[in-house]
């Protein structure tokens, strides 16, 4: 492992609840192993973003119920092809090479993978955005 990559490893947070079994499938495993402490890492960079994302929407999602704002959010990263590719460069930036060329065999799949995490993430935050609506 090359030193940009231990360092990559080093800075990002433990993950608990991301177990490692031995019957796990790759996809799940890269998942647990890579994109759970690379989401936690970048939680505020990520929070930041859709943050920015509301205001350029003209702060719509503010005038929504919580129902459609969870809603608001899936949609937002599902059908924005250009902020969700954005959201995959700050996931996959923090990737080690390694890592990398071991996302490229599956990029498909682990894409999906990414984004519904960033998605249950975010909605899992969602009170967050009421919050950043009042610093505006």
């Amino acid at each position: 492992m090359n030193d940009r990559s231990q360092k990559l490893v080093q800075i990002r947070p433990d993950v608990s609840s991301a177990k490692i079994l031995p019957n796990m499938s790759s996809d799940e495993r890269f998942q647990n192993e890579t994109l759970r402490p690379i989401l936690k890492l970048q939680n505020d960079l990520l929070l930041a973003s859709f943050q920015n994302y509301i205001v350029k929407g003209k702060n719509y999602f503010y005038n929504l119920d919580i129902e459609n704002r969870l809603n608001y959010i899936t949609n937002a990263i599902q059908k924005d092809i250009k902020y969700r590719n954005s959201l995959k460069g700050i996931i996959i930036g923090q990737f080690t090479l390694e890592e990398y060329e071991s996302y490229i065999k599956n990029s498909s799949s682990l894409n999906k993978r990414m984004m519904n995490m960033v998605i249950k993430r975010l909605q899992d935050q969602i009170q967050y955005f009421d919050q950043a609506a009042v610093l505006v």
